[in-house]
Protein backbone atom coordinates (compact mmCIF):
# COMPACT_ATOMS: atom_id res chain seq x y z
CA UNK A 1 0.00 0.00 0.00
CA UNK A 2 1.75 3.04 -1.28
CA UNK A 3 0.54 6.99 -0.55
CA UNK A 4 0.20 9.57 -3.50
CA UNK A 5 1.58 12.67 -3.87
CA UNK A 6 -0.71 14.29 -1.44
CA UNK A 7 -0.23 11.47 1.09
CA UNK A 8 -3.59 9.55 1.05
CA UNK A 9 -2.87 5.98 0.90
CA UNK A 10 -4.17 4.32 -2.22
CA UNK A 11 -4.79 0.48 -1.79
CA UNK A 12 -4.51 -2.19 -3.90
CA UNK A 13 -6.50 -3.69 -5.90
CA UNK A 14 -9.38 -5.96 -4.68
CA UNK A 15 -9.00 -9.44 -5.26
CA UNK A 16 -11.93 -11.04 -7.30
CA UNK A 17 -14.11 -12.89 -4.21
CA UNK A 18 -15.03 -15.35 -6.06
CA UNK A 19 -11.65 -16.94 -7.65
CA UNK A 20 -9.65 -18.42 -4.80
CA UNK A 21 -12.85 -20.73 -3.69
CA UNK A 22 -11.35 -23.84 -4.61
CA UNK A 23 -13.14 -27.21 -3.72
CA UNK A 24 -10.67 -28.61 -1.65
CA UNK A 25 -10.44 -25.04 0.63
CA UNK A 26 -14.17 -25.25 1.02
CA UNK A 27 -14.00 -28.74 1.65
CA UNK A 28 -11.49 -28.41 4.47
CA UNK A 29 -13.33 -25.27 6.03
CA UNK A 30 -16.32 -27.80 6.00
CA UNK A 31 -14.74 -30.42 7.73
CA UNK A 32 -13.23 -27.85 10.50
CA UNK A 33 -16.98 -26.66 11.31
CA UNK A 34 -18.23 -30.28 11.32
CA UNK A 35 -15.49 -31.17 13.59
CA UNK A 36 -13.49 -28.49 15.20
CA UNK A 37 -14.10 -29.86 19.13
CA UNK A 38 -11.80 -32.93 17.59
CA UNK A 39 -8.22 -32.86 17.95
CA UNK A 40 -7.68 -31.88 14.06
CA UNK A 41 -4.57 -31.56 12.15
CA UNK A 42 -2.76 -30.24 9.30
CA UNK A 43 -2.10 -33.65 7.83
CA UNK A 44 -5.52 -34.41 8.42
CA UNK A 45 -7.02 -31.94 6.99
CA UNK A 46 -4.65 -32.26 3.39
CA UNK A 47 -5.24 -36.14 3.74
CA UNK A 48 -9.08 -35.84 3.50
CA UNK A 49 -8.79 -33.03 0.42
CA UNK A 50 -6.13 -35.55 -1.01
CA UNK A 51 -3.47 -33.01 -1.43
CA UNK A 52 0.03 -32.24 0.36
CA UNK A 53 0.00 -30.13 3.36
CA UNK A 54 2.35 -28.21 1.96
CA UNK A 55 0.32 -27.26 -0.51
CA UNK A 56 -2.88 -27.91 1.42
CA UNK A 57 -1.55 -24.93 3.32
CA UNK A 58 -0.46 -22.89 0.26
CA UNK A 59 -3.86 -22.96 -1.14
CA UNK A 60 -5.70 -22.46 1.82
CA UNK A 61 -3.71 -19.16 2.67
CA UNK A 62 -4.07 -17.99 -0.44
CA UNK A 63 -8.34 -18.75 -0.42
CA UNK A 64 -8.86 -17.18 3.00
CA UNK A 65 -5.80 -14.51 4.44
CA UNK A 66 -4.78 -17.26 7.57
CA UNK A 67 -3.38 -20.49 7.86
CA UNK A 68 -5.28 -23.46 8.74
CA UNK A 69 -4.43 -23.98 12.18
CA UNK A 70 -5.50 -19.80 12.77
CA UNK A 71 -8.61 -20.52 10.79
CA UNK A 72 -9.33 -23.56 13.09
CA UNK A 73 -8.91 -21.67 16.21
CA UNK A 74 -11.46 -18.66 15.04
CA UNK A 75 -13.87 -21.25 14.50
CA UNK A 76 -13.12 -22.65 18.05
CA UNK A 77 -12.78 -19.07 19.71
CA UNK A 78 -16.26 -17.86 17.88
CA UNK A 79 -17.73 -21.69 19.22
CA UNK A 80 -16.70 -20.90 23.02
CA UNK A 81 -17.74 -17.30 23.10
CA UNK A 82 -21.14 -18.16 21.62
CA UNK A 83 -21.65 -20.98 23.87
CA UNK A 84 -20.52 -18.62 26.82
CA UNK A 85 -23.17 -16.27 25.47
CA UNK A 86 -26.08 -18.14 24.70
CA UNK A 87 -26.03 -21.09 27.54
CA UNK A 88 -25.36 -21.95 30.55
CA UNK A 89 -22.88 -24.39 30.61
CA UNK A 90 -20.04 -24.17 32.50
CA UNK A 91 -16.45 -23.05 31.21
CA UNK A 92 -15.20 -26.67 31.92
CA UNK A 93 -18.46 -27.93 30.00
CA UNK A 94 -17.33 -25.30 27.38
CA UNK A 95 -13.56 -26.09 27.31
CA UNK A 96 -14.25 -29.35 25.85
CA UNK A 97 -16.94 -28.83 23.85
CA UNK A 98 -14.50 -26.56 21.73
CA UNK A 99 -11.25 -29.13 21.45
CA UNK A 100 -9.20 -28.11 24.25
CA UNK A 101 -8.22 -30.43 27.32
CA UNK A 102 -7.03 -28.18 29.65
CA UNK A 103 -9.10 -25.29 31.16
CA UNK A 104 -6.26 -23.27 32.53
CA UNK A 105 -4.57 -23.49 28.93
CA UNK A 106 -7.40 -22.41 27.03
CA UNK A 107 -8.35 -19.73 29.71
CA UNK A 108 -5.00 -18.48 28.98
CA UNK A 109 -5.56 -18.09 25.78
CA UNK A 110 -9.08 -17.04 25.42
CA UNK A 111 -7.76 -13.92 28.24
CA UNK A 112 -4.75 -13.43 26.02
CA UNK A 113 -6.43 -13.18 22.35
CA UNK A 114 -10.29 -11.81 23.56
CA UNK A 115 -9.31 -9.24 26.63
CA UNK A 116 -11.51 -10.62 29.12
CA UNK A 117 -11.60 -14.08 30.86
CA UNK A 118 -14.44 -16.19 29.85
CA UNK A 119 -16.44 -15.35 32.84
CA UNK A 120 -16.25 -11.49 32.37
CA UNK A 121 -17.16 -12.50 28.39
CA UNK A 122 -20.64 -13.40 29.99
CA UNK A 123 -21.55 -10.15 31.26
CA UNK A 124 -25.01 -9.38 29.51
CA UNK A 125 -23.19 -5.97 27.91
CA UNK A 126 -20.66 -8.56 25.78
CA UNK A 127 -23.80 -9.67 24.15
CA UNK A 128 -25.83 -6.93 23.84
CA UNK A 129 -22.66 -5.01 21.85
CA UNK A 130 -21.96 -8.01 19.59
CA UNK A 131 -20.50 -7.90 16.39
CA UNK A 132 -20.66 -11.77 14.91
CA UNK A 133 -20.02 -12.86 10.70
CA UNK A 134 -20.69 -16.47 10.51
CA UNK A 135 -22.97 -18.67 8.66
CA UNK A 136 -25.60 -19.12 11.67
CA UNK A 137 -24.91 -16.21 13.90
CA UNK A 138 -25.41 -12.20 12.14
CA UNK A 139 -25.53 -9.36 14.37
CA UNK A 140 -24.73 -6.08 14.87
CA UNK A 141 -25.93 -4.05 18.18
CA UNK A 142 -28.84 -1.75 18.20
CA UNK A 143 -28.32 2.04 17.44
CA UNK A 144 -29.70 2.81 21.11
CA UNK A 145 -27.01 0.01 22.53
CA UNK A 146 -24.44 1.78 20.88
CA UNK A 147 -25.38 5.20 21.73
CA UNK A 148 -25.78 3.98 24.98
CA UNK A 149 -22.21 2.30 25.67
CA UNK A 150 -20.53 4.82 23.84
CA UNK A 151 -20.97 7.51 26.81
CA UNK A 152 -18.08 7.60 28.66
CA UNK A 153 -17.02 3.74 27.85
CA UNK A 154 -13.35 2.98 29.81
CA UNK A 155 -10.21 3.71 26.72
CA UNK A 156 -6.85 1.75 27.03
CA UNK A 157 -5.14 3.61 23.81
CA UNK A 158 -4.86 7.26 22.50
CA UNK A 159 -4.34 7.95 18.68
CA UNK A 160 -3.73 11.35 16.73
CA UNK A 161 -4.42 9.73 13.22
CA UNK A 162 -7.69 9.72 11.28
CA UNK A 163 -8.91 7.05 8.57
CA UNK A 164 -12.01 8.36 6.31
CA UNK A 165 -13.62 5.67 4.66
CA UNK A 166 -15.67 5.49 1.78
CA UNK A 167 -17.83 2.53 2.15
CA UNK A 168 -19.99 1.36 -1.18
CA UNK A 169 -22.64 -0.55 -0.39
CA UNK A 170 -23.65 -3.86 -2.68
CA UNK A 171 -25.68 -3.39 -5.53
CA UNK A 172 -28.98 -4.17 -5.35
CA UNK A 173 -28.99 -4.16 -1.43
CA UNK A 174 -31.31 -1.80 0.94
CA UNK A 175 -29.93 1.14 3.29
CA UNK A 176 -27.53 -0.35 5.79
CA UNK A 177 -26.35 0.47 8.99
CA UNK A 178 -22.32 0.33 8.71
CA UNK A 179 -19.72 -0.06 11.49
CA UNK A 180 -15.99 0.06 10.72
CA UNK A 181 -13.32 -1.06 13.01
CA UNK A 182 -9.35 -0.86 12.68
CA UNK A 183 -7.84 -4.30 14.65
CA UNK A 184 -5.00 -5.71 15.35
CA UNK A 185 -5.40 -9.15 13.96
CA UNK A 186 -6.93 -10.16 10.41
CA UNK A 187 -9.35 -12.30 12.37
CA UNK A 188 -9.87 -10.05 15.47
CA UNK A 189 -10.48 -11.54 18.26
CA UNK A 190 -11.17 -8.37 20.43
CA UNK A 191 -12.61 -4.98 20.47
CA UNK A 192 -10.74 -2.64 17.23
CA UNK A 193 -8.38 0.24 18.71
CA UNK A 194 -10.94 2.52 17.11
CA UNK A 195 -14.01 2.87 14.93
CA UNK A 196 -16.63 4.62 13.61
CA UNK A 197 -20.11 3.85 11.67
CA UNK A 198 -23.21 5.54 10.03
CA UNK A 199 -26.64 4.62 10.04
CA UNK A 200 -29.45 4.05 6.71
CA UNK A 201 -26.75 4.85 4.67
CA UNK A 202 -25.87 2.72 0.88
CA UNK A 203 -22.59 4.55 -0.01
CA UNK A 204 -20.90 7.20 2.59
CA UNK A 205 -17.50 8.41 4.19
CA UNK A 206 -16.80 7.26 7.62
CA UNK A 207 -14.29 9.30 9.15
CA UNK A 208 -12.65 7.93 12.47
CA UNK A 209 -10.69 9.97 14.50
CA UNK A 210 -7.91 9.29 17.17
CA UNK A 211 -6.37 6.35 15.69
CA UNK A 212 -3.61 5.42 17.27
CA UNK A 213 0.11 4.77 15.47
CA UNK A 214 0.61 1.18 13.74
CA UNK A 215 -0.61 -1.09 11.39
CA UNK A 216 -4.05 -2.08 11.52
CA UNK A 217 -6.54 -4.45 9.36
CA UNK A 218 -9.87 -2.43 8.50
CA UNK A 219 -13.06 -4.92 8.72
CA UNK A 220 -16.55 -3.53 7.52
CA UNK A 221 -19.98 -5.29 8.68
CA UNK A 222 -23.35 -3.34 7.23
CA UNK A 223 -26.77 -4.56 7.99
CA UNK A 224 -29.25 -3.73 5.50
CA UNK A 225 -32.74 -3.03 5.38
CA UNK A 226 -35.00 -4.85 2.69
CA UNK A 227 -33.95 -4.65 -0.73
CA UNK A 228 -33.10 -6.89 -3.64
CA UNK A 229 -29.87 -8.60 -2.19
CA UNK A 230 -30.07 -11.85 -1.18
CA UNK A 231 -28.01 -11.37 2.22
CA UNK A 232 -28.84 -8.42 4.79
CA UNK A 233 -25.72 -8.42 5.89
CA UNK A 234 -22.40 -7.31 4.28
CA UNK A 235 -19.00 -7.31 4.82
CA UNK A 236 -15.61 -5.46 3.47
CA UNK A 237 -12.14 -6.01 3.98
CA UNK A 238 -8.78 -4.64 2.22
CA UNK A 239 -6.46 -6.45 0.77
CA UNK A 240 -3.51 -5.26 2.63
CA UNK A 241 -2.91 -3.57 6.19
CA UNK A 242 -3.35 0.49 6.53
CA UNK A 243 -0.47 1.78 8.06
CA UNK A 244 -1.31 4.79 10.48
CA UNK A 245 1.02 7.52 11.55
CA UNK A 246 1.22 10.13 14.11
CA UNK A 247 -1.30 12.90 13.01
CA UNK A 248 -1.92 10.94 9.52
CA UNK A 249 -4.74 11.04 7.35
CA UNK A 250 -5.37 8.20 5.39
CA UNK A 251 -8.52 7.97 2.69
CA UNK A 252 -9.56 4.45 1.41
CA UNK A 253 -12.33 3.19 -0.25
CA UNK A 254 -14.25 -0.02 0.69
CA UNK A 255 -16.65 -1.88 -1.46
CA UNK A 256 -19.12 -4.19 0.52
CA UNK A 257 -19.62 -7.27 -0.78
CA UNK A 258 -21.85 -10.42 0.56
CA UNK A 259 -20.04 -13.30 3.57
CA UNK A 260 -18.12 -15.76 1.61
CA UNK A 261 -17.90 -19.11 2.45
CA UNK A 262 -13.91 -18.97 3.27
CA UNK A 263 -14.64 -16.07 5.50
CA UNK A 264 -13.42 -17.17 9.11
CA UNK A 265 -16.20 -16.61 11.62
CA UNK A 266 -15.88 -13.46 14.01
CA UNK A 267 -17.24 -12.33 16.62
CA UNK A 268 -16.03 -9.27 18.58
CA UNK A 269 -17.93 -7.27 21.23
CA UNK A 270 -17.58 -3.23 21.78
CA UNK A 271 -18.00 -3.90 25.53
CA UNK A 272 -15.29 -2.78 27.97
CA UNK A 273 -12.10 -1.77 27.37
CA UNK A 274 -10.65 -2.80 23.98
CA UNK A 275 -11.64 0.00 21.73
CA UNK A 276 -9.36 3.26 21.41
CA UNK A 277 -9.26 6.32 23.77
CA UNK A 278 -11.86 8.44 23.06
CA UNK A 279 -13.67 6.55 20.36
CA UNK A 280 -17.33 6.20 21.62
CA UNK A 281 -20.59 6.37 20.02
CA UNK A 282 -22.59 9.17 20.73
CA UNK A 283 -26.32 10.29 19.80
CA UNK A 284 -26.12 11.25 16.32
CA UNK A 285 -27.84 13.52 14.38
CA UNK A 286 -30.62 11.16 12.47
CA UNK A 287 -28.29 8.58 10.02
CA UNK A 288 -25.73 9.37 11.58
CA UNK A 289 -23.35 7.38 14.08
CA UNK A 290 -19.45 8.16 14.46
CA UNK A 291 -16.92 7.52 16.92
CA UNK A 292 -15.72 10.83 18.34
CA UNK A 293 -13.38 11.84 21.03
Amino acid sequence: MAANEKGVTEPGRHPEPASPLQPAVLQAISAMHARYFDPITLSDLAQEVFVSPFHFSRIFAKATGVTPGRYLTAIRLFEAKRLLLTTSLTVSDIVCSVGYSSVGTFTSRFTRAVGMTPTQYRDPEVGELLVAMAPHLQRLPTLEALHSAGMGSPTMRTGTGTISVRVETPRGAGPATVLIGLFAESIPQCGPVAFGGRANVLSADIEIQNVPEGRWTVIGVAEHAAGTAASSFSMGTLPSRVDITRYGMVHLRMPMRAPLPTDAPMAITLAGGPTSAGNRMVAPAPGYLRAVA
